[in-house]
């Protein structure tokens, strides 16, 4: 059914469509894909399809201080927009332009009379719209006031010439509009939209096929972008904006957990090198990064320090307390923690499983890079839990004796510990 969007506006319509279940229909972008090549026809009709929400479209703003100078960039940047492959449909609200009426003073002639602009736009404002509320008269009735609204017909905003006759007050008398202005109709931007309190054009991209990060890249690829008057910058707003900031101080997170662990693994190991083994297994574990997959990133940062510690502590307490020899210690570490690694493994990627498949009756078209970074990253940690970690720790404790041998095991200037000069 259509539906009025918003305000009453005779010009907007919601189409909204009732979904077959998923498994019998098509995907949700086959769906829109077949949804603009039907509309792709209609004359005069701008289309947004899809939900407009997070993960649906991208969204770009260009700011300046130079109206036309962003008018042109957005001009140029709308052109190249279109050419990316993948995406659905571009809208800007630059292109939103209707008639206006263009009144053009005549400063000199104005200083002369003593018009002012705020004058002028006073004047046009009441004749055509009517005062503000607070200054309006009052009908006073038994129960209620109603406000009395004096302007002029409809009609007069198509006869220039009735407006060029309005009375504007000046500091010699009341002066005709027409004798310090210049009144013409031309077209204007329907909204003038400001960040940061610099004027900006906003360009709403639907991303269709395409993620958010490979849009995002492709935009700034385009020459109109890499070409952009030294007066017009980029501005990434919405979910682009988000996503930078999250990977902004991610990193700061990131290094924040990764010193917390090693604390914590010192404690446990009572050794400065060892954690290094943990570290590097926990550091090589997640490599996609995204919004949604820097969530099971997280995830996975307990996994795989939790098996590397299995692998690392059997070792070592081998070694220490039952006497074997490294290349045994770690050969019986790998044997006999293998079956909990695995079953880690097996247990958290089988529940990771419906998600990254997308099964259920919700949409999850944003979880699934969630589960499938954590189902990588799960196969990916225990490879490493199991190859990558056991050699890891053969360097370490290499680098471990070599330190103790070469530098612990020496007094001051060059001493043994124990032995005395001379």
């Amino acid at each position: 059914p259509f539906a009025g969007s918003g305000a009453a506006d005779p010009r907007k319509a919601t189409l909204t469509l009732r979904m077959a279940p998923r498994g019998q229909r098509p995907l949700k972008q086959e769906i829109e894909r077949r949804l603009r090549a039907e509309l792709a026809d209609l004359p005069g009709v701008r289309v947004k399809i899809g939900l407009g929400g997070s993960n649906d479209k991208y969204v770009l703003a260009l700011a300046s201080e130079d109206p036309q100078a962003l008018a042109d960039a957005a001009r140029a940047v709308e052109r190249d927009l279109r050419t990316i492959p993948g995406i659905g449909n571009v809208g800007s609200s630059a292109s939103l332009v209707r008639p206006e009426i263009a009144v053009r003073p005549d400063f000199a002639r104005a200083a002369d009379l003593g018009v002012t602009t705020s004058a002028i736009a006073e004047t046009l404002r009441v004749a055509t719209v009517g005062d503000y509320e607070q200054y309006l008269p009052k009908l006073n009735l038994a129960q209620r006031q109603v406000p009395i609204v004096v302007r002029l017909p409809d009609a007069a905003r198509e006869d220039l010439s009735v407006l060029a006759r309005l009375a504007v007050p000046g500091s010699r008398g009341p002066v005709r509009l027409g004798e310090v202005a210049s009144l013409e109709l031309a077209g204007g931007p329907a909204v003038i939209g400001r960040y940061d309190r610099a004027r900006n054009v906003n360009f709403e991209i639907e991303l269709g096929e395409r993620g958010l990060g490979e849009v995002t890249e492709a935009v700034r690829q385009l020459p109109a972008m890499a070409g952009l008057p030294p007066s017009v910058r980029p501005i990434d707003v919405g979910d682009a904006e988000m996503m930078g900031e999250l990977f902004t101080s991610f990193g700061l997170a990131m290094l924040t957990g990764v010193l917390c662990i090693y604390l914590v693994l010192v404690l446990l190991f009572k050794d400065f090198l060892q954690p290094v083994t943990i570290l590097a297994a926990l550091l090589l574990a997640g490599k996609s990064f995204s919004m949604p997959s820097l969530i099971g990133l997280i995830m996975l940062m307990g996994i795989a320090t939790k098996n590397s510690i299995l692998l690392v502590e059997y070792a070592i307490v081998a070694r220490r307390d039952h006497g074997m020899g490294r290349l045994d210690a770690l050969l019986d570490a790998c044997h006999k923690r293998a079956r909990p690694i695995i079953m880690t493994t097996l247990a958290m990627g089988a529940g990771m499983l419906p998600i990254a498949l997308a099964w259920g009756g919700a949409d999850m078209s944003f979880r699934s890079p969630m589960a499938v970074a954590v189902i990588g990253g799960l196969i990916t940690s225990t490879v490493l839990s199991l190859l990558v970690v056991p050699a890891v720790f053969t360097y370490i404790d290499d680098l471990a004796q070599w330190f103790h041998r070469k530098v612990l095991r020496r007094g001051p200037q060059g001493t043994r510990v124990g032995e005395t000069a001379g």
